[in-house]
């Protein structure tokens, strides 16, 4: 046990080390993928290596090939990076290697769950009440929440879609956002509704969906199954759907509103924010990321639902090796999620949150959003660049003239490796999409990466 004890002391200071030079660091990898792949690949060897050699071997081979996606120049797919308590209970989490399945082969880790659940109700303002799951991010919390809503609109219909299927079921009509997020239809996909179930709706001219025009969609679904999908952040502008109108019209046609709140449903733990979600209590569903705004690490999503009957209904199984396997004081995780092998990701989560608390949730939000709003500011007041979105929370839409211009600026910035933004095409035009989501991103980051961004300006200009 003394050689683990020593390679896994050489593995943290590595991964120390890593952490400590992050922001130093070019943002965007240096070695190419197809190197990477030759250094690491082959045949597979024939005799095992000593555990030390296999571990100075990945890391060697890998470190200059990461996106740096955890330092605070990175701008992203809406990507946090970790908290530095949510890094080490997540290496906590590795070495206890718990199966968080249920009470019985984890209660450490169903009871944390437990804790975590009631501590998202508390800090996003939902009902106490509501049940959860931890899942792998947005798509899972998604697939789920959806798999909740068409178990209750089927069942008022009188259909149980768990024994029967869909096969003769009446239609589910979907009314969503035309600028839903994509993970909204494969959900729909998988879960065998499909994407022609959608009704789409018009969307304002900052993303968010028409009350009037949802309004008008759901009254045409009167009478049939209805999942109203509305949306807290929309991908490319942050802006927020009116959770309130939408519940009230939904109310009215006996439908389920489903929140899809990747990263905008972090705004309801902002008093200067939560205003863009008003209403959030009144739906039925919401689906939000831990890997995005809480800086937990990558992979996790949180599915709550204030019908936990349907929650539990549409996912939960049993089988004749777990019966007598529950327990009476806590809840089985498995029954509100689709996987059974899976990691105990609560202790990542109840860390993040223990670290932040209440009040440094609301000034991590406020922080980035404020941050997103010097990035506006600095960037729009150079000749020739436009902001295309009114920044709401903290996503940033920035034109550098033509399409092609502003994919060869995007281009230009990646590669300086100052910092990384990714481009987007939004109501026909292409636009770099800045996503600012790190604990540890201060206003010196934004200063460094407008001036990066300006030295590329310069450069194309010559």
């Amino acid at each position: 046990m003394s050689e683990l004890r020593e390679l896994l002391r050489l593995t943290a200071e590595r991964a120390a080390d890593y952490r400590m030079s992050v922001g130093e660091r070019p943002v965007a990898p240096s070695v190419d993928p197809v190197e990477l792949r030759a250094a690491l690949g082959g045949p597979l060897p024939e005799k095992g290596s000593d555990p030390s050699a296999v571990i100075e071997r990945l890391a060697t081979a890998v470190e200059p090939a990461l996106m740096n996606s955890v330092g605070p120049r990175y701008f992203g797919f809406v990507t946090g990076g970790s908290l530095d308590a949510a890094t080490c209970a997540d290496v906590l989490t590795t070495g206890w290697d718990q199966l968080a399945f249920n009470p019985t082969s984890s209660p450490a880790a169903a009871a944390v769950e437990e804790v975590v659940g009631d501590w998202l109700n508390q800090a996003l303002g939902l009902p106490a009440d509501a049940s959860f799951g931890l899942v792998t991010g947005g798509q899972g919390a998604n697939t789920v929440a959806l798999a909740a809503a068409r178990h209750r609109v089927l069942a008022r219909a009188g259909w149980d879609v768990e024994a029967r299927g869909l096969v003769g079921a009446p239609a589910i009509r979907v009314v969503a956002g035309e600028e839903r997020h994509a993970t909204v239809d494969r959900s729909l996909r998988l879960l065998g509704l499909g994407a022609d179930a959608v009704v789409p709706v018009a969307a304002d001219a900052n993303g968010a969906v028409d009350p009037d025009e949802l309004a008008r969609a759901l009254d045409g679904a009167s009478g049939s199954p209805t999942i109203v999908c509305v949306q807290a952040g929309n991908v490319n502008t942050g802006a927020c759907d009116d959770l309130a109108a939408a519940c009230d019209a939904a109310r009215r046609g006996d439908a389920w509103v489903h929140v899809d709140g990747a990263f905008g449903l972090w705004a309801a733990a902002s008093e200067s924010k939560k205003h863009l979600v008003d209403g959030i209590e009144l739906a039925d569903s919401w689906a939000v990321d831990g890997h995005k705004w809480l800086n937990v690490p990558y992979d996790t999503g949180y599915v709550l639902c204030a019908d936990a009957e349907a929650h539990r209904a549409s996912i939960s199984y049993t089988a004749a090796y777990l019966e007598g396997q529950g327990s009476a004081a806590l809840r089985g995780p498995s029954d509100y999620v689709p996987e059974s092998s899976r990691r105990a990701r609560g202790f990542a989560s109840w860390a993040a949150l223990c670290e932040l608390g209440q009040r440094g949730l609301a000034e991590l939000v406020d922080r980035c959003c404020a941050l997103a709003r010097r990035f506006g500011e600095q960037l729009g007041a150079i000749e020739g660049v436009e902001i295309g979105n009114e920044i709401v929370l903290n996503q940033v839409l920035v034109s550098f003239g033509s399409d092609e211009r502003t994919d060869r600026v995007i281009a230009a910035v990646q590669q300086d490796g100052t910092c990384w933004m990714g481009g987007t095409t939004w109501h026909g035009r292409r636009f770099m999409r800045i996503s600012v989501s790190n604990w540890s991103t201060t206003e010196a980051d934004v200063d460094l990466s407008v001036a990066a961004i300006r030295r590329v300006l310069e450069r194309l200009e010559h």
